[in-house]
């Protein structure tokens, strides 16, 4: 299994247990997990799972920040 295959089984995991996060809170618990990756990797990953359908964006009005949820 690659490295980007492997992240995003971790992502959708974490997802489904958590709910809606944000790209900070998504890379701290993959952190927890043991991953070594960076803000902008899981970014990354998420923009390409959201043009995939996988999962969907929505943007906060506090804050301005994109979170992310399971479809």
């Amino acid at each position: 299994m690659n490295c980007s295959a492997r992240l995003e089984d971790e992502i959708t995991g974490i997802l489904r247990a958590h709910g809606e996060l944000s790209v900070a809170f998504i890379t701290r618990f993959l952190r927890e997990r043991g991953l070594n990756c960076t803000r902008q990797g899981v970014e990354r990953t998420l923009r390409r799972m959201a043009k995939e359908g996988s999962v969907e964006v929505s943007r906060t009005e506090r804050n301005c920040r994109n979170h992310y949820r399971l479809r």
